[in-house]
Formats: structure tokens, sequence, C-alpha cells
């Protein structure tokens, strides 16, 4: 069945204090945002949307040879709901699964991609959540499951009782949707919120509603969460990196 993967590229990165798009910065000698499409690549997506907004066409120019990209620009860009929404004329009559994953986290494995897809197929989901399970959560949303082991929800760190800050499992944004369930949402996500934007995690919420199989699966290693925010934070990812390629003799400098 073919799978499509939408990734979220579009931010400037504001914190990285460089004009430069956030996923065009270097890791081990290659932007990050190539090292995200390997992995969704690897893991057998055949259709890969790439949703870009801040200085769209340098990042198109980078990877001019991805001749398997389509690009989506986002603009203006009102949250991680409405960057998948600016996808919705591609996904129209598909109907396999749909990755959501971030284009600023170079660490992600294809392995990861793999045990997500292969566990939304067998549960039969609308929505698979690929979590990790970490000794200090921090302020990760928590995931919430039911009796069933069924994933309930996520609460957000702010809205967690103690109770809830206990859970280990959290939520690192990376989503298996089933392609009707998600134009179905999509169509009812409203951006009422402080913000005023759309948010992807809101439609988790929107299909519990409407009563449908929610699933989520802890198949993240805790080495592999790491949001880069910051030069500093992009240097230890880089490390991170270095020290995975090293013991099976890969290049580290593109």
């Amino acid at each position: 069945m073919s799978t499509t993967a939408i990734i979220l590229a579009a931010g400037k990165g504001t914190r990285m204090k460089s004009d430069l798009p956030k996923v065009l910065h270097e890791v081990c000698g290659r932007p990050m945002l190539a090292w995200v499409l390997d992995a969704c690549r690897e893991a057998g997506c055949d259709r890969l949307l790439v949703v870009v907004g801040h200085q769209a066409e340098l990042v198109q120019e980078t990877f001019a040879d991805a001749d398997d990209v389509t690009w989506v620009v986002q603009r203006p860009q009102q949250g991680t709901g409405h960057a998948v929404m600016v996808c919705r004329e591609h996904l129209a009559g598909f109907e396999g699964p749909v990755l959501v994953v971030a284009g600023d986290g170079p660490l992600l494995r294809p392995e990861t991609l793999r045990e997500l897809l292969n566990t939304h197929r067998r549960e039969g989901a609308a929505c698979t959540l690929a979590t990790s399970l970490l000794p200090d959560p921090a302020r990760y949303g928590r995931i919430v499951r039911d009796e069933s082991g069924d994933l309930a929800g996520i609460v957000e760190y702010l809205d967690a009782d103690e109770s809830q800050r206990a859970i280990r499992e959290v939520n690192v944004s990376l989503y298996c949707f089933d392609a009707a369930a998600l134009r179905e949402a999509l169509g009812e996500l409203r951006n009422d919120n402080a913000k005023g934007e759309y948010y992807l995690t809101d439609t988790i919420g929107l299909l519990k509603a409407r009563g449908r199989k929610l699933s989520a699966v802890a198949a993240v290693l805790p080495e592999d969460v790491f949001s880069i925010n910051t030069l500093e934070e992009l240097e230890q990812v880089g490390r991170l990196m270095a020290e995975r390629l090293a013991p099976s003799g890969e290049r580290t400098d593109g």
C-alpha cells in the first residue's frame, strides 16, 4: 500500500539566531531535513510532501535534485494543524496511511517509522502516535491510555494533574493517520485559542469524539527525543549523530 509522509519544514527557527531556514542547518555535514527525508524513504514512503514557508525558495533550491518531493507552501503559518491543512489537495482520494513528521528532527530513525506504520496497520486505527518513555518526562505532553491500553488522549504538562505528570510516556509529535480520518478531522479543526492557530494535536480529540480507534506505540528511543531550537542543541544533536554513525563506518561529513 502506498504511504505518504508530510514533513513540516516551514519554520524560521528564531532562536537559532540565523536567517537560514531552520531545516537547512547542518548535522554531520548535511541539512537536518536531508536526514528526515532519508528516514521516510527508508521506511517505505513513496510520496513526500514537504511543507515550507520561511525562505521556501532556498529550501527548494537546496533539494532541487529531490524529484520525489512535492513542495507545499504554507503562508501565512498558522500552526501545525494548518501546515497539514495546506496539503489537503494532495491527499484528495488517497486511502493509505499518512505520516506527519517534523523536518527539524534529524535523529528520526527509519525503524521507528516502520514500527509506527506496522502498529497502525495492525490496530486498524484512525490515528497512531509514536511515543517515548522518558526517565524524566519534563514538560512534554503526557500520553493517557484507557483500560484497554489504547490511546485515550494527550494531556499537556500545564493541564496535567499530579497523577498525570507521573506518566513517563510522552508525545513527541510523530503521527500516522488513516488518510480519510485525517481529512475528516482537518475539516473540523478550529483556531479558537489564544494564538489563533490550528493545532494538529486537536485532531486526537476530534477523532475520539467520533468514536474512532486511536493507538500509540512507544517506538522512539529516549536518546532520539531531542528538540533543536538553539545552536547549542544543534551541536548536541550533531555529536549524537556522529556517535550513531561511527560504529557503522559511515561518513559524517555529508
